[in-house]
């Protein structure tokens, strides 16, 4: 009898036009799927938070977590960063002051 041979499967991210990782055919971004584990979420509970993404991928991803941990914690710093500057820039030309109570002093709130 001859082993069969076992050939490896692709890590199922992509990136978006956006320019990040998300899961292959879905639109759920790995930094969502790393922050709920990291919330302690079971991989099983994110699959049902997460229904498009398939239980077996959210298991490939976090292996790939696993084994090339340096990469993705830079790649989830680059993403902190550039949240954080799109957060100042939205602040700087909408800048948030007193806007709860402009927001409460409308007519219809």
């Amino acid at each position: 009898m001859t082993a069969a041979a076992i050939e490896p499967e692709p890590v199922p991210l992509t990136r978006d036009a956006a320019g990040r990782l998300v899961v292959i055919g879905t639109r759920v971004p790995l930094d969502t799927l790393v922050a709920a584990f990291e919330r302690g979420d079971s991989p099983e509970a994110i699959h049902e938070s997460y229904p498009t993404v398939s239980l077996g991928d959210i298991y490939a991803i976090f292996t790939y977590c696993v084994r090339h941990r340096d990469d993705v914690n830079a790649y989830l710093a680059g993403r902190a960063e550039e949240r954080g500057a799109q957060r100042a820039e939205i602040e700087t030309r909408f800048p948030p002051d007193g806007l709860r109570a402009k927001l409460l002093a409308r007519p219809d709130a």
